[in-house]
């Protein structure tokens, strides 16, 4: 089998483009069968905005695995796995009960329930954990109920935390696609590096998940026009938790043949290759962490975990000040520092160079968290080519207006009554409009958005 980067490349744009194309018919199709519920409390959009994005998602992915089967060397993953085809059946569950949600609501424990039941599905076809090699220990082998229990947990963990996740608009796409993006180049190196063949499978998974969330963005960048809803969220989460499950456990180190010396020692001194195998959820650290803290602050205010609140890190970075644009940057900035940090030290692990640029990364991630106001401006010579919110405002421009005054007219009550009388006098009533109104989201929202963000406390009932 030859280098399949160009496959690999072709798989993810049909992928996106797939997806991208159909995006905009599943809007006009969730607006037409009313999937755009109201604004709940926890929500920080202020427009009803129609949801059913995961139909469009789980397209680029029916199309992402239907080119990859025919290409030549990406033909091989489904003639020796068939986990390609456990990951379509658990996707597809957990898509429809997606879609059920997004339109009916259905209940957190029904929810919770299909989750279980679509990564059984995947384990009942073969992808599931065998193994786990455990530094200092050697490889332990994981009998079939270890390795179901397991294989079910780490999906469901994955997939609500994606789902937790996915309360700004691009957060959830834009973090997952970070995520499959370090993990695409970590399981690229296991099969191309070192000849391992089982990290095929995740490798083809963390391209079409790539080629998923590009393909979605550009319709869920800030103002979204639609949301992938559970829908999407739920359906992105299996696909990075399978990728995990794939090549976890299934890489021997007896096959990298790198250091010598018994399985116990191989594995203690492979510990960086195996920081994502052994934890899968150092990829997805930032979801993760936002569910744990979840579900202990709900439980600690006598709540149920699956109440929905306005607790989560970026309902967190919104109240100290951040704008949306803003706190979503920052979410990506630290995915990608967690992500790709982890992958760089798997690779060069006695480098301490990479420790150095991860401390310091982190510096920066810190300062920008302290200064939620501060805004950038570019140089004058960029004012044409940068957005209004950057430029430089020079004493000779002349103050925005923001409302113009536009005549209306006003008839009486007696001259509606009589049609020979004609429209009579009119009196022009001067009445402020408002200039340059936002585009509207939803198929029922109106009117001019306000210029500055709602900063309601977290408690707030809204």
């Amino acid at each position: 089998m030859g280098q399949p980067v160009r496959d690999y490349l072709l798989t993810l744009c049909v992928t996106a483009a797939v997806t991208y194309l159909l995006t905009g018919p599943v809007r006009k199709f969730a607006i037409a069968v009313g999937a755009m519920p109201a604004i709940r409390a926890r929500d920080v959009h202020r427009e009803p905005t129609p949801r059913l994005g995961g139909i469009a998602m789980f397209g680029g992915l029916c199309a992402g695995l239907i080119v990859a089967d025919h290409l030549f060397n990406l033909r091989g993953v489904f003639e020796l796995s068939n986990e390609p085809r456990a990951l379509l059946s658990g996707a597809a569950l957990i898509w429809l009960i997606g879609v059920l949600d997004d339109k009916f609501e259905i209940d957190a424990l029904i929810k919770l329930g299909g989750q279980m039941i679509a990564a059984a599905v995947m384990v009942i076809q073969g992808l599931t954990i065998l193994w786990l090699p455990i530094p200092g220990v050697g490889t332990v082998a994981l009998t079939q109920w270890q390795g179901t229990l397991l294989t079910v947990a780490l999906v469901v963990i994955t997939i609500n935390a994606v789902n937790f996740v996915d309360g700004l608009d691009g957060l959830a796409a834009g973090m997952v696609c970070i995520a499959s993006a370090a993990f695409f180049l970590y399981a690229y190196r296991l099969w191309m590096g070192y000849g391992i063949e089982a990290a095929a499978p995740a490798t083809l998974f963390a391209a079409i998940l790539m080629g998923m969330c590009l393909g979605f963005l550009p319709h869920n960048m800030h103002p979204a026009r639609i949301f992938m809803g559970d829908s999407g969220s739920m359906l992105i989460g299996l696909v990075l938790a399978a990728g995990a499950i794939s090549i976890t456990g299934q890489v021997d180190p007896d096959l990298m043949k790198i250091f010598e010396g018994s399985e116990r020692e191989a594995t203690h001194a492979l510990l960086p290759v195996f920081i994502p195998l052994v934890l899968p959820l150092t990829i997805i650290a930032i979801p993760a962490a936002d569910l744990v803290l979840a579900i202990v602050r709900r439980t600690w205010n006598g709540q149920s975990p699956f109440a929905a609140d306005r607790g989560h890190l970026h309902h967190r970075l919104l109240e100290i000040g951040h704008s949306h644009s803003r706190a979503v940057l920052i979410m990506y900035f630290w995915s990608a520092l967690i992500a790709f940090g982890a992958v760089g030290y798997s690779v060069h692990s006695a480098s301490s160079w990479i420790v150095f640029v991860i401390v310091a990364a982190s510096a920066v991630g810190l300062v920008l968290l302290l200064m939620p106001r501060f805004t950038p401006r570019a140089p004058h010579w960029a004012n044409r080519i940068v957005p209004p919110r950057y430029r430089h405002r020079g004493a000779e421009e002349e103050p925005a207006v923001p409302y113009e005054e536009k005549p209306v007219p006003v008839v009486s009550g007696a001259q509606q009554g009589s049609a020979d009388a004609g429209m009579g006098e009119e009196a022009v009533e001067r009445a402020p409009v408002a200039v340059g109104v936002s585009g509207v989201n939803g198929a029922t929202a109106i009117g001019a958005r306000s210029r500055f963000p709602d900063r309601r406390s977290i408690d707030s009932s809204r």
